[in-house]
């Protein structure tokens, strides 16, 4: 192996330790099995991950431009508050983003993500004739659905931004989520919308999309 094959497979493994780092954490900061308020320390997590500090700190980086860390000198960094107020401007941005993804992957979905959509329409259906289910669980159900419609919808930008909407907007979710009579409701929403795409139901899939987000901001001002 050549000094520059070694030299680019050694950054790839760092890259590849950083994304895992950042989506790790970002995860935990979602679902607020860290926190808000809660000091972070690069050491301890790294310890957890069994990876170095420097993509920790990578990753930490990135968590701060996603508003979900963030760093005071001298004080070190802490997981943000969530920012209840902030419900209303992410809901008017997924109010036109969020139907703008779904009628896109409809219309771009190959047959493999078709594939893909069905099986996780069916999985969620079986979720909600089990039973209310664990509520973190059926949340992370939730996160997994926006991805997944994000990412079919093939343009990277529009994933990046709604990513980081939707993260943002379960993080309020989650605040609340003892309050709220019913996830399994919610979450079921999805299965009407993920075979509407899967089907290429563009017209249909859109307006889901959008009483989905509606339905979804509804609720926590009811709990609120």
């Amino acid at each position: 192996m050549s000094v520059t094959e070694a030299y680019t497979e050694a950054t790839a493994e760092h890259l590849s330790l950083a994304e895992r780092a950042y989506q790790e954490l970002r995860d935990r900061l979602i679902m607020l099995d860290i926190r808000p308020g809660d000091p972070i320390n690069d050491g301890q997590l790294a310890a957890q991950l069994g990876i170095g500090r420097t993509p920790v700190r990578e990753a930490l980086k990135r968590l701060e431009t996603d508003h979900m860390v963030i760093s005071y000198p001298r004080r070190g960094t802490f997981a943000t508050i969530v920012d209840i107020t902030a419900l209303a401007d992410v809901s008017e941005l997924r109010r036109v983003l969020e139907p703008l993804a779904a009628r896109k992957a409809a219309l771009g979905a190959n047959s493999r993500a078709r594939e893909e959509l069905f099986a996780l329409a069916d999985d969620i259906q079986r979720l909600d004739g089990a039973g209310p289910g664990n509520a973190a669980d059926l949340m992370r159900y939730d996160l997994n659905v926006h991805r997944i419609i994000y990412r079919t919808a093939g343009n990277p930008h529009l994933e990046d931004t709604l990513i980081r909407l939707d993260n943002l907007a379960t993080r309020i979710w989650c605040l609340v989520l003892d309050k709220v009579p019913t996830v399994a409701g919610h979450v079921s929403e999805h299965v009407e919308l993920l075979r509407s795409i899967g089907n290429g139901d563009a017209d249909q899939a859109s307006e889901l999309a959008l009483e989905h987000i509606t339905s979804f901001e509804k609720t926590i001002r009811t709990v609120l």
